[in-house]
């Protein structure tokens, strides 16, 4: 079975485009994928493409020296106050860029609101070519599996999609089984990684987990192929911060061994439910 592997950017998240570019090429990866929408996080980089056209220029040469292609871009986030067209300048960078799928969450407890916007949302990516994939992650309101479909359900557009974050599904307390009534059309990609089987009770250990600490494949205590299984054979993004062993080996190797792991993981666990995509 033949597999396809991005590096996330948050799993190297002081690496600039460009530089990500090439260090993801020379460690193996098929794919990048950017964060060229600032959410002004403490500590995060502006990786803005659309606004440093230096910075873009140098990101299209590394790309076009090393082959690489741009998977997905994130983070098109709705919030209270969000307005979709903000991020309509990524998306055409993402589209100049030749990616495939932009990332999308939602930070707001108005049900109503967060359909409204995410539609917008998708609505905008269409004319690029672009997928707006939903995920939901533990800390934000769309937190689990339910209230993801509920959203896709509801909004009904044909670029939108699942995108599955194995961390963010373990920590949600989802079944694996629920996967299984997902339309498969609605994959395109996930995000892979692992992390300490336990799982915190408060909200900014949580956070810094995601964010810093989680775990080579293979390492932590999330049963990956319980979850892979379930999913068609679709790109992976190892999204895989780890702070601590990307400063003790280098951005780039801590990136091959995010990469090796996956692949000693997913060739020692046999996956007999997925089907070739």
């Amino acid at each position: 079975m033949t597999r396809q592997f991005s590096l996330a950017h948050l799993t190297v998240l002081d690496c600039a485009p460009p530089e990500m570019t090439y260090l993801a090429a020379r460690a193996g990866y098929d794919f990048v994928s950017f964060r060229p929408i600032y959410m002004g996080l403490p500590g995060e980089p502006n990786y803005a493409l659309a606004e440093n056209k230096q910075m873009l220029r140098e990101t299209k040469k590394a790309m076009f020296e090393t082959g690489m292609k741009l998977l997905d871009i994130e983070l098109a986030k709705v919030y209270d106050g969000v307005d979709p067209k903000s991020y309509l300048p990524a998306m055409e960078v993402a589209a100049e860029l030749g990616g495939r799928h932009v990332l999308s969450s939602i930070w707001t407890d108005d049900r109503n609101y967060a359909i409204e916007r995410f539609t917008e949302i998708c609505e905008l990516a269409k004319p690029f070519g672009l997928t707006i994939e939903l995920e939901f992650v533990p800390i934000a309101s769309v937190h689990n599996l339910d209230g993801a479909l509920d959203v896709l359900n509801t909004v009904n557009q044909k670029n939108a999609g699942l995108m599955i974050d194995v961390h963010h599904f373990h920590r949600s307390k989802d079944n694996v089984e629920d996967l299984d009534a997902v339309p498969r059309d609605w994959f395109r990609y996930l995000h892979l990684c692992n992390a300490p089987g336990e799982i915190p009770a408060w909200k900014p250990e949580m956070t810094r987990v995601l964010r810093e600490e989680r775990s080579l494949l293979g390492e932590g205590g999330i049963d990956v192929g319980s979850i892979v299984n379930r999913i068609p054979n679709i790109p992976y993004s190892i999204e895989l911060p780890n702070a601590k062993l990307a400063q003790e080996l280098g951005n780039e190797e801590f990136a091959r061994r995010c990469l090796q792991s996956a692949k000693d993981y997913l060739n020692t666990h046999p996956l007999t439910k997925q089907e070739v995509k």
